[in-house]
C-alpha cells in the first residue's frame, strides 16, 4: 500500500533504487565521478556518464582506464554491467539520479569559480524530468546548493520536494590510497527538504557502506570545507615548524616522528614543499570568500594560506643556498625535480607545487628537467606551460645535474641510486632520514 504521506515521486524513486532497477547518471568522469561510476555498477545499478571530453568517453567505452589507480578490467567489468558514457546532454532525462562531480576551482583572483557546476546544471535542466534526484558532489561554499541550483530548478517549474529532489553531498575521494574505497568511506549527504534527504539517503545506502544524515545542505557544505581545511591549517603549522626546526638546525621529520609515538592528542601532519590536489589548497579560499559575505574575517585559515603559499619560494631559497654553498649559481644549474604529481604515487597534477617549483626555478634561469614514472609527458594545463617528458634515473644522467630537488617521493623511486650519484639533494619530504654530506632537508 502506498504511503499517502510520501510524495509518490519519491515513493517510486525510493522504490526502483532500493530494487536496483534506477539508471544512476554521473555528470563528470573524473577523479571523483569515475571511481562512483565503478561502485555503482558494482552494486549492481546501470549507469549513464557524461562529460564534454570526447576522448574520455571513447576510451571509457572501449573498456579503457586513464586514470592510474582506476584498473582497465574494472571499466570492462561496468561496461559488461550496462555502463555507457556519452557527451550527449540531451540525455539528462533517463536517469532517475543525476551526480554532478565536476571541478570548482579559484578564479585569477582567488575566488570560487562555479562555472563548471552552473554551466553542466545548465546544460542538463532542459531535458530533466520530475521524479529525479540530483545530487552536488563539487566542493563548494555553504549555500551553494539553495542559492544557485535550486532557483535554476524552480525556474522550469518543478516543486523541490515534490517533483524533484535536491542534496549536497561532498566527495571524499582519496586518490591512490589503498586504505579506503569509494564503498568503505561514509557519505555525508543534505537535502533541500526532508523529502529530498530521503532520496539522498536512498541514493547513496544503494551504494555506499555508511550515509552520515545532516539537517540541511548548507551543514553538508561545511562538512567538506572544515574537512579540508582542518588539514591545511594543521599543514601550515607544522611548514612554520619546518622553517623554525631548520633555523635551529633540527629535522623536522625526526620531531614528528618522535611526537607521534604519544598515544593521545597528537596526529602527525607533514610538512612539504607547498600543498597540491584539488581541495586542500583551494577550499580554505570558498569558505573565507563566503565570510566576508557575514562580515568575518577568517585570519587563522588565511594565515595557514599565506604559509603553505609560501612554501615553494622557500624550498627554492633552501636550493638557492645550497647551491651557493657549492660555489654556483640557480641561473645556468641542471635541476632534476623528483616526482611532480601532487601526491605520492598518484598522476594527478593538481595544484602541484612541484610546478610551481619548476616555474620559479625556470624564471631564475635554472635549466629544468623532471622525472616522474606516474606523469611520462608533461600534461597540458590551464596555467602551466612546459615542453618536457620524464627522464630515465640512470647514474650518468643523474650525476649530470647540479642538484635534484625530491618534490614528490613516489614509491617507484630508487632513493639509494639517487643518493649515490646525486651531487647535490635538496629532500623535501623526509625521505633521507640520515645526515648525509650531499643531502640539504627543506
Amino acid at each position: 500500500m502506498r504511503d499517502e504521506s510520501k510524495p509518490a515521486y519519491l515513493e517510486q524513486l525510493t522504490a526502483r533504487l532500493s530494487e536496483r532497477t534506477a539508471l544512476i547518471g554521473i555528470i563528470g568522469l573524473g577523479y571523483v565521478g569515475l571511481p562512483l561510476t565503478l561502485r555503482y555498477a558494482e552494486a549492481g545499478f546501470r549507469v549513464l556518464g557524461i562529460d564534454i571530453d570526447g576522448s574520455k568517453v571513447e576510451r571509457l567505452n572501449r573498456g579503457e582506464s586513464y586514470i592510474n589507480h582506476v584498473p582497465a578490467a574494472d571499466i570492462a567489468r561496468a561496461r559488461s554491467q550496462g555502463f555507457e558514457a556519452t557527451t550527449d546532454f540531451t540525455r539528462a532525462g533517463e536517469p532517475d539520479a543525476l551526480i554532478i562531480c565536476v571541478p570548482t576551482p579559484l578564479n585569477p583572483y582567488r575566488e570560487p569559480d562555479l562555472s563548471f557546476v552552473l554551466e553542466t546544471t545548465e546544460a542538463l535542466l532542459p531535458f530533466m524530468r520530475p521524479g529525479q534526484v540530483l545530487s552536488l558532489e563539487s566542493t563548494t561554499y555553504p549555500g551553494t546548493t539553495e542559492e544557485e541550483l535550486k532557483p535554476r530548478l524552480e525556474s522550469r517549474s518543478f516543486v523541490i520536494g515534490r517533483d524533484i529532489f535536491l542534496v549536497f553531498s561532498p566527495e571524499r575521494e582519496d586518490p591512490g590510497n589503498p586504505d579506503f574505497h569509494t564503498r568503505t568511506i561514509p557519505k555525508v549527504c543534505g537535502g533541500v527538504t526532508p523529502a529530498c534527504l530521503e532520496a539522498g539517503v536512498a541514493l547513496y545506502s544503494a551504494a555506499i557502506d555508511r550515509v552520515v544524515p545532516v539537517s540541511s545542505t548548507r551543514a553538508a557544505e561545511l562538512t567538506k570545507l572544515l574537512e579540508n581545511i582542518h588539514r591545511a591549517v594543521n599543514i601550515g603549522l607544522v611548514n612554520e615548524m619546518k622553517i623554525i626546526a631548520d633555523r635551529m638546525k633540527i629535522d623536522i621529520h625526526e620531531v614528528i616522528r618522535a611526537a607521534a609515538t604519544k598515544p593521545f592528542g597528537f596526529t602527525p601532519y607533514y610538512p612539504g614543499p607547498g600543498l597540491g590536489g584539488h581541495c586542500i589548497p583551494i577550499d580554505p579560499f570558498y569558505l573565507t570568500w563566503k565570510a566576508r559575505e557575514y562580515g568575518l574575517h577568517t585570519r587563522f585559515i588565511e594565515l595557514a594560506g599565506e604559509i603553505n603559499s609560501d612554501m615553494p619560494h622557500w624550498v627554492v631559497s633552501k636550493l638557492t643556498d645550497a647551491l651557493n654553498q657549492r660555489g654556483k649559481a640557480v641561473m645556468g644549474s641542471r635541476v632534476l625535480v623528483l616526482g611532480i604529481a601532487y601526491k605520492k604515487d598518484v598522476e594527478d597534477m593538481r595544484e602541484s607545487p612541484s610546478v610551481e617549483l619548476m616555474e620559479i626555478l625556470r624564471d631564475k634561469g635554472a635549466v629544468v628537467d623532471y622525472a616522474d614514472p606516474h606523469v611520462p609527458v608533461f600534461p597540458r594545463m590551464r596555467e602551466h606551460h612546459f615542453d618536457l617528458k620524464s627522464v630515465e634515473l640512470t647514474p650518468q644522467r643523474i650525476a649530470s645535474y647540479d642538484v635534484v630537488l625530491l618534490a614528490t617521493a613516489h614509491s617507484a623511486f630508487d632513493y639509494d641510486l639517487v643518493r649515490q650519484y646525486a651531487s647535490l639533494i635538496v629532500d623535501t619530504r623526509g625521505v633521507y632520514l640520515a645526515a648525509l654530506p650531499n643531502v640539504v632537508k627543506a
